[in-house]
């Protein structure tokens, strides 16, 4: 029995080859009239049913499954459903089925999902009404094999047919094998309708097999022939482009070939909520009046038909839309840094756009976006345009410069003197505000007229403002160092010494020693002094300035000179009895050592000098040579030498 059908199929498609070849379009295929995607799904499903629901006009002899309960694994022979994926994450046979979306890449997209079987019968059937009577169509139709390559599985093959009401044959055409790639494949068929506006399309399975023959069905849509429309503007655009607020005319026109017999027309024009006929637009060429649109895109396309056709959807040739792209104005905008003063830099700026062309006073221009005036004017005061353009559209801005008159300064010194530890009134007009610098020795910086104290030689900036423009001006206080005096440390000599006095002054001052007596030169900071006796100098300083006055003393100590005896006879005749220096006497901690010619101390003292009696822990000593050290203080030598001792 299998054989027959077979055979019977095979000639069905022979006999009516003839009649599919011959239905030629010589125009184009339009927009779809039918278009079954077998609906959307959601983010949390894999399976959907009935089919009714997400198919209509669709249906399957095959058992349709819905949603599965307890098995959601596979499709028995001669079951199918609506599946987003063949492939289900608890499928046990992942080299069978292979995941994939549906012919767009929708991930939430349907698709048909069969299991089909061996025997030659219609398996689906997709009618399709409201078809224009007396057209060439094209009926598509995508097929996914849903087996993977690595399951080696018979493919599937299907002969795709058309009927009309009546059940008599329209066209057929076979898939052929359908290749387990992972792709879907499209398929076609060109057929007349004749009279009917009905037709059915029917799916005959084509398999000998009932393994393998696993498939899934997508995106089937029907296309009407009809003439090449090819719509433009009237300068042979297919876009225009203005910019928002423009109230402009175009013209549409179109070719088209062939022509419609008794053709009609109509305009229609998509502002993004669908199309919409244009009222009067109703020849090949028509006139638009586009009147200060706001900025979008604006479609345009002809529809054209027999006459009496031209409401009917499924009846007319519709054109590819032409574009129209209003570009928004830019957001100009103009402003400056100002107020400005005469003799700053004017700067302007502006933003909204990609370029600029300034105008101005004086036939100021410039293509800068934020150019800079040097050196204001008063003349250069005034408005100030900028022309802002973006995508070849363009808006004004205008910004107002002020250029205020100068400020003139005035001061009540530009410098001055001053005595240290004193203070001066600075004094400054010509503006609303004031600051000086720097701040030291100022009573207020912020004040007109403040107190200045400096402690050094300063000279003061003053700023002064009137709104935005500001000037400054300087006073110098010179401040006169007050006199001092230093006459240095007290000085201890011997008398018949030379000592240098180190006096030191500072400031603009003159200066003398008193008393000038031993002075070699009272007028020099540094005399020599030879005074035979203790004496007290005082340097006294004297400002130039009128400042205030400075004195300072000084002590000179002078000890009689050291005489120290190299001889002496402790016999007891009161006469040279003691080894005795006077000079010692003088110092607070004079130390005395004795040695005899063997380097052993006889004699050592520290502290109040005590005259040597020749004895050595009471005990008189030979005579002999002895040797003696002196030491008085730091700042005179250690004396050494030797003594006799006589009895």
């Amino acid at each position: 029995m299998y054989p027959l059908i077979k055979a019977l199929s095979f000639l069905y498609i022979v006999i009516f080859a003839n009649f599919v070849r011959a239905q030629v379009c010589t125009g184009t295929f339009g927009q779809p009239l039918i278009n079954q995607t077998f609906g959307q799904g959601n983010n949390a499903d894999n399976w959907y049913g009935p089919l009714a629901q997400y198919a209509p006009g669709a249906t399957t002899f095959t058992t349709f499954k819905g949603p599965p309960g307890q098995n959601p694994r596979a499709l028995a022979p001669n079951q199918s459903g609506l599946v987003k994926t063949p492939a289900t994450p608890d499928n046990p046979y992942p080299i069978y089925w292979q995941h994939h979306t549906d012919h767009t890449g929708d991930s939430n997209g349907l698709m048909l999902l069969i299991d089909g079987i061996s025997t030659p019968t219609v398996f689906f059937e997709q009618k399709m009404d409201n078809l224009c009577p007396n057209t060439i169509l094209r009926l598509s139709i995508w097929v996914l094999n849903t087996n993977s390559a690595a399951a080696n599985a018979p493919p599937p093959k299907m002969i795709l047919k058309v009927i009309d009401p009546n059940g008599n044959f329209l066209g057929n055409t076979s898939t052929g094998n359908v290749t387990a790639d992972g792709m879907w494949h499209q398929y076609t068929l060109d057929f007349s309708n004749g009279n009917n506006s009905t037709v059915t399309l029917q799916l005959v399975n084509d398999t000998s097999t009932d393994s393998g023959n696993d498939f899934a069905l997508d995106d089937i849509t029907v296309q009407a022939c009809g003439p090449y429309i090819t719509p433009f503007f009237n300068l042979d655009d297919t876009s225009l482009n203005m910019c928002e607020g423009n109230t402009k005319s175009f013209i549409v026109n179109a070719d088209i070939l062939p022509e419609y017999i008794n053709p009609v027309y109509q305009w229609q024009e998509n502002k993004g909520t669908g199309w919409v006929d244009i009222v009067g637009a109703t020849t090949k060429q028509a006139t638009i009046n586009f009147l200060n649109q706001p900025k979008g895109t604006y479609l345009y396309r002809l529809i054209t038909a027999i006459n009496g056709n031209i409401d009917k959807v499924n009846c007319r040739a519709v054109s590819d839309p032409i574009t129209v792209n209003v570009t928004p104005l830019p957001l100009a905008e103009a402003n400056n840094s100002g107020p400005f003063c005469v003799g700053n830099n004017i700067q302007l700026q502006a933003s909204g756009g990609t370029s600029y062309n300034w105008r101005g006073p004086n036939g100021y221009n410039s293509t800068a976006q934020n150019p800079t005036i040097i050196n204001a004017t008063k003349a250069m005061e005034g408005e100030y345009i900028v022309t802002v353009t973006t995508n070849g559209c363009s808006l004004n801005a205008i910004t107002h410069v002020q250029v205020n008159d100068p400020i003139s300064i005035g001061t009540n010194v530009q410098e001055i003197s001053i005595c240290e530890g004193k203070s001066v009134q600075l004094s400054a007009s010509g503006g609303t505000a004031y600051l000086w610098s720097p701040a030291n020795g100022l009573s207020d910086r912020k004040s007109a007229n403040p107190i200045a104290a400096p402690t050094e030689t300063t000279t003061y900036t003053v700023t002064v403002s009137q709104g935005a423009c500001s000037k400054t001006a300087q006073i110098t206080v010179k401040v006169n160092k007050n006199a001092t005096t230093d006459a240095g440390a007290d000085q201890e000599i011997v008398s018949g010494q030379k000592i240098t006095l180190n006096g030191k002054v500072s400031g603009d001052v003159t200066y003398t020693w008193t008393p000038a007596s031993y002075l070699d030169d009272p007028t020099k900071l540094n005399p020599i002094a030879t005074p035979p006796r203790n004496i007290t100098y005082t340097l006294q300083a004297t400002s130039k300035s009128g400042c205030s006055s400075s004195s300072d003393e000084v002590n000179i100590t002078v000890y009689p000179q050291v005489v120290i005896p190299n001889t002496f006879s402790p016999n007891g005749d009161n006469v040279n009895d003691t080894w005795n220096i006077p000079a010692a006497a003088l110092f607070p901690n004079p130390k005395i050592k004795i040695t005899n010619r063997y380097g052993s101390v006889v004699y050592q003292s520290t502290g109040p000098f005590k005259p040597w009696d020749g004895k050595m822990n009471g005990k008189d000593l030979p005579p002999a040579v002895y040797y003696y050290s002196v030491y008085l203080n730091e700042k005179f030598q250690t004396y050494t030498g030797w003594l006799m001792l006589v009895r």
